[in-house]
């Protein structure tokens, strides 16, 4: 089947509705003699000539006559489709679907979502909290937040906080009662609570450094979670020692409810980033998004340079 010469029917209904070539030249902002080929060329497609045309008048065929009343209707609905699409990618009103994990929700989205809803009161945010990777294009997202070493190289990436903090927790409850770990090998000899993703289908890595080597180990598990939040809530309830950001947690070390291990050993994870398709690119409600957390990110880091908002 061959291609539809959309913009050749464009021009037609313009001189229809204006009654000239120069009108319809005039309206879609081009030149006559463009106007004139233009047609000539659709008709050539067509195979049949559509206009009678005289130096006085301009003049509908049969053929003319048809294709007016099979098209002038379904374009003029394709051309408002065409804007509602424009006026979403531009609007500042709406939802913004975001996927993300619960540590990324309270490192950076819950110390600045009173704000950001008090300056952009038009905007819904759509949060899914999910520790599993998530492909945003196909389930539907705008766009995600994680960590740097785990984004795919075919996503725009905007890095939203610094370095970040790990720790190996305990509650004070079972450390009275199993002793605590000097060493990352001790780790062999407690119980340990630990989160798996299940897309991927494997427990999460424990890295530790030691003399300035990354080394990754599996200490017995006894517990294990596809919920971070489950983990430190067993971690919290003394079954055994558990892995988080420290800022998620920090109530709970000031409150002495949980207490780090291993803090020599810890290496630090790289930053959060928003991550998006190429498509979305110059939705504007990202955009504003976007631009509100980089400017809370240079605030707090004010030593280190701004990256352009996509």
């Amino acid at each position: 089947m061959s291609r539809v010469p959309v913009s050749g029917i464009e021009v037609f209904l313009a001189i229809v509705r204006e009654g000239s070539l120069r009108g319809a030249a005039r309206s879609l902002g081009v030149g006559a003699p463009a106007v004139s080929h233009q047609l000539k060329a659709f008709e050539r497609k067509v195979g049949v000539d559509l206009l009678a045309r005289t130096t006085r008048s301009i003049e509908l065929t049969d053929a003319g006559h048809s294709l007016l009343a099979g098209t002038a209707s379904a374009f003029g609905e394709i051309v408002d489709a065409i804007e509602s699409a424009r006026a979403i990618g531009k609007s500042t009103t709406g939802t913004l679907r975001l996927t993300l994990p619960r540590g990324a929700y309270l490192v950076v989205i819950a110390p600045v979502l009173a704000e950001f809803q008090m300056r952009f009161p038009d905007v819904c945010l759509d949060l899914s909290i999910n520790e599993q990777l998530v492909d945003v294009v196909r389930d539907g997202f705008h766009a995600g937040i994680r960590l740097g070493n785990r984004l795919t190289t075919d996503m725009i990436a905007v890095r939203l906080t610094g370095p970040l903090a790990p720790c190996y927790i305990a509650a004070p409850s079972y450390l009275a009662a199993h002793g605590r770990p000097q060493h990352p090998r001790d780790l062999f000899d407690h119980k340990c609570v630990r989160h798996k993703f299940v897309t991927a289908r494997r427990v999460g890595d424990w890295e530790f450094v030691e003399d300035g080597q990354t080394k990754t180990i599996d200490p017995p598990t006894r517990l294990i979670f596809d919920s971070m939040q489950s983990v430190m809530q067993a971690v919290r309830d003394g079954h055994g020692i558990g892995w988080s950001l420290r800022k998620v947690i920090e109530d709970d070390l000031d409150a002495g409810a949980l207490e780090t291990v291993l803090d020599p050993y810890v290496p630090e994870l790289p930053p959060f980033y928003l991550y998006y398709p190429e498509q979305h690119r110059r939705l504007e409600l990202l955009r504003l998004f976007i631009g509100f957390m980089v400017a809370k990110r240079d605030k707090r880091d004010p030593g280190d340079p701004a990256l352009p908002v996509p």
